[in-house]
């Protein structure tokens, strides 16, 4: 008799969403990159290295134990579980951030809405996790739409309603369309996720107007908008736009935001603003904070209090305010931008069949290319020509547009981004001559 000692899981043993070309995407983008690390990533969304010291750790520590000791009059015993121990759900620093949004972003909110978290990927979980309840429950998303929300609402089990970017970004009209027609089904729209300034993919920013037509069909359509601003704090004086919550006295907003972009990514800190009150099946009366905390509890315990540590220290180095120490940023996010499209320009002159967004600000743009954008091309494009770029339909929830691509300018330095639209108009100019090959 033989005895099969090894475990193979079927598809059939295995949840569904797994095998999602959403959720598979990211991963082969990150696979392809990591067998190319030569090729230059026109594709990354990250921030630039040359912003990061390590040496700085240290210091950032020390100013956040400076104000547990000085201004919270902690003992040295308690500091030291602070940064050693499990922590409040909550997080600690929420006084802290809580002050950054009003000073940076006039958004005023108790520090008991705020929960601090493990990136703001995890809020989108735990929001969606909260605010759909069962089948009948649809969350509407921009299309195109940051892919972290598509692959959340898909490992949930939660089904999306696409509402489609026009050309200057989201209208509100289309959004109560979808809402509508959702609801007539009989089923209930219950939010609406956006990332209104510098949006990723699109690099759309609304405008004020655009924000307060959105907030008008919250409030008609009883429908909380999710927004997600990683990009908020990096937006210059001539592109600063309120944000929704800022705009929110109703409370129809819920604010994810994130200081991977103005700390470091590797913090692995983010926060919700969800000052909504709510009211639980056994009577008790809380915050939708509370319910996320709750939620989040189940997943990452806490958010690490050493990250916790070098995100307050750098909050309070800068006086609670993050602008002033972004100048540096900014202005090299601005500048790279412009490098980007000027090399789009004199690379791909009119008729040479691609067209680009032309953003603002921020980090990406838009191409559509004479050629079909898919993970066959990726492939070849950093396998003979070295330069890495996203399919513009991984950001779709039902499929996208076969023909176009996202570009980001946000990791590199400008040498870096004039060489990646070199390789990549060598790619275009090949893929040309092939398809017109008999």
């Amino acid at each position: 008799m033989t005895v099969e000692t090894d475990v193979d899981l079927g598809p059939d043993r295995l949840f569904a969403a797994l095998a999602d070309p959403v959720l598979s995407s990211a991963a082969l983008l990150n696979e392809i990159a990591s067998r190319h690390p030569e090729a230059i990533s026109l594709a990354a969304g990250r921030p630039y290295d040359g912003f990061f010291e390590p040496a700085e750790l240290g210091g950032l520590i020390d100013e956040y134990r400076r104000y547990l000791s000085v201004e919270q009059g902690l003992p040295e015993a308690e500091i030291t579980r602070r940064l050693f121990q499990y922590g409040r759900t909550a997080g600690h620093i929420n006084e802290l951030v809580a002050r950054n949004l009003e000073l940076d972003h006039d958004i005023r909110v108790d520090p008991a809405s705020v929960v601090v978290l493990a990136g703001a990927q995890e809020g989108m979980v735990a929001v969606t996790r909260a605010l759909c309840t069962g089948p009948g429950d649809v969350l509407l998303v921009t299309s195109p739409c940051y892919i972290g929300m598509l692959g959340a609402a898909k490992l949930l089990g939660v089904e999306v309603a696409a509402v489609p970017e026009r050309p200057d970004g989201l209208a509100a009209a289309d959004v109560a369309a979808v809402a509508d027609r959702v609801a007539a089904t009989g089923r209930r729209p219950v939010a609406l996720y956006l990332v209104p300034t510098f949006s990723n993919p699109s690099g759309h920013t609304l405008t004020l107007a655009q924000r307060h037509e959105l907030l008008a069909v919250a409030a008609s359509r009883r429908l909380l908008l999710i927004e997600d601003d990683p990009y908020g704090f990096l937006a210059g004086p001539q592109e600063r736009v309120p944000a929704l919550k800022a705009l929110d006295p109703g409370r129809h907003v819920v604010h994810l935001g994130t200081y991977a972009k103005t700390c470091f990514p590797g913090a692995r800190v983010g926060y919700v603003v969800a000052d909504q009150r709510v009211r639980t099946a056994d009577g008790r009366r809380g915050l939708l904070a509370d319910e996320i905390a709750l939620i989040r509890s189940m997943i990452t315990v806490n958010t690490s209090a050493v990250s916790q540590a070098v995100v307050g220290g750098l909050l309070l180095r800068g006086g609670g305010r993050l602008r002033e120490a972004n100048r540096e940023r900014i202005a090299h996010y601005r500048r790279n931008l412009e490098v980007l499209l000027d090399a789009l320009n004199r690379s791909f002159p009119p008729g040479s069949g691609v067209s680009w967004t032309r953003p603002a600000a921020g980090f990406f743009v838009v191409l559509r290319v004479p050629f079909v954008a898919d993970d066959a091309k990726l492939a070849e494009s950093a396998t003979r020509y070295g330069v890495l770029w996203t399919p513009m339909s991984y950001f779709y929830p039902d499929g996208g547009p076969r023909h176009e691509l996202r570009l980001s300018c946000s990791a590199l330095d400008p040498g870096q981004i004039e060489e990646g639209v070199r390789r990549l108009a060598a790619l275009v100019r090949d893929s040309r001559k092939e398809s017109e090959q008999p």
